[in-house]
């Protein structure tokens, strides 16, 4: 079994993409009024429960409104 530290290098970026996509997730969908399924509640919801890449992944192919 790999040692932590050996993990490290890859775990760090790893996780500072996914708060920054996180982050960037939430402040769409809250500046936003309209979205193409869902409401604004469920967004929020979908995007914390499946905080691992899956939630804001969900939200930008699912409910982001088309410009």
């Amino acid at each position: 079994m790999p040692d932590i530290k050996e993990l490290l290098p890859f775990l760090v970026p790893l996780a500072i993409v996914q708060f920054a996509l996180l982050g960037y997730t939430l402040f769409h969908i809250l500046s936003h009024k309209t979205y193409k399924r869902g409401s604004r509640g469920l967004w929020v919801a979908v995007v914390l429960v499946g905080m691992q890449f899956i939630g804001p992944i969900l939200y930008f192919l699912l409910g982001k409104e088309d410009a």
